[in-house]
């Protein structure tokens, strides 16, 4: 009988935001896991001492050989490589449709049972936004080289050490005065980064998933000015929050970009005039028997240095 000691996983990307709680909760499920990185020496606060079966391997996803080296003899494959600000040769186009498919066409060549795409809530070949659009074209990029592939599509994350929760959290408490994007009136559904590790693990526990598309939104929507108030008051903080116009975000952004780290992108300002909510239609969180916890609860959380 297969056990989950006997089919290892390969997760590219296993370094990132989401990347190291997918390979925690792959541990925890028992799965052997091997994180392909460009840059191994990043997994090493990942490597327990005693775990022998949580293994570090170089890779870059655009390099064909080191692709077919990690994947060869796995039995799944996670990519939760991202890119959100483009620099040099390192485009939304290269990452997300390049690479990915050429990750999925060598899973498929391997004979790997199962490759999990991880996307992103509203992914459309159609969207004006470049990012969105991009991811779109990658999702059809993989299913083409892997048919069975199951596509993640997860809301906005959060969580601790986070550059979405923590970044306004930091921002509410020094600035009195916060200018909000637009009118605030773009909805959210924020999804947290363990509860989507989690979905991504069990999906690999599971044989009737095939060619699934999963789009994981947290328990609530908000408009992105209640979101603020939501975390304020949590904070307990009164800031004043003042509308300005994407116009405004936009020519402040294509300034920002010429900074070696721009503190916001055209890129981030495309993204928050686009609704960022799960479909209805759509699997979710509850198809894995998962309930998805609040921005309020772990908030909390670190509020309390928990």
């Amino acid at each position: 009988m297969t056990t989950t000691e006997d089919r290892s996983i390969a997760v590219f990307g296993g370094t990132g935001f989401l990347g190291r709680q997918v390979v925690s909760h792959l541990r925890k499920a028992g799965f052997p896991v091997r994180i392909a990185s460009r840059h191994p020496d990043r997994s090493h606060p990942l490597l327990g001492f005693a775990d022998s079966q949580l293994c570090s391997v170089e890779a870059d996803i655009r390099d064909e050989r080191s692709i077919a080296k990690v994947v060869a003899g796995a039995y799944g494959v996670v990519n939760a490589v991202s890119l959100y600000v483009e620099h040099g040769r390192e485009t939304f186009h290269s990452v997300h449709v390049e690479a990915a498919q050429r990750l999925a066409d060598h899973a498929s060549r391997a004979s790997v049972e199962r490759l999990v795409h991880v996307s992103g809530i509203g992914s459309d070949t159609r969207s004006r936004s470049l990012y969105i659009r991009k991811r779109g074209e990658g999702e059809l990029a993989v299913r083409a080289a892997f048919a069975d592939a199951i596509l993640i599509r997860p809301a906005v994350m959060f969580g601790p050490d986070d550059s979405f929760l923590t970044t306004i959290l930091q921002l509410l408490r020094r600035l009195p005065i916060y200018p909000m994007f637009g009118r605030g009136l773009t909805k959210l559904q924020p999804a947290y980064v363990e509860d989507v590790a989690e979905a991504i693990a069990r999906a690999f526990h599971r044989t009737d998933l095939n060619a699934t598309t999963f789009e994981l939104g947290g328990p609530h929507i908000y408009t992105y000015e209640e979101l603020l108030k939501v975390i304020a008051h949590e904070a307990k903080l009164r800031p004043m929050l003042i509308p300005i116009p994407f116009a405004a975000w936009r020519t402040l952004a294509r300034f920002a970009e010429m900074l070696p780290s721009p503190p916001v992108t055209c890129n981030q300002i495309e993204l928050m005039q686009v609704d960022n909510v799960s479909s209805p239609e759509m699997a979710g969180f509850e198809d894995f028997g998962i309930s998805p916890r609040s921005v309020e609860e772990i908030l909390r959380g670190i509020l309390q240095g928990h």
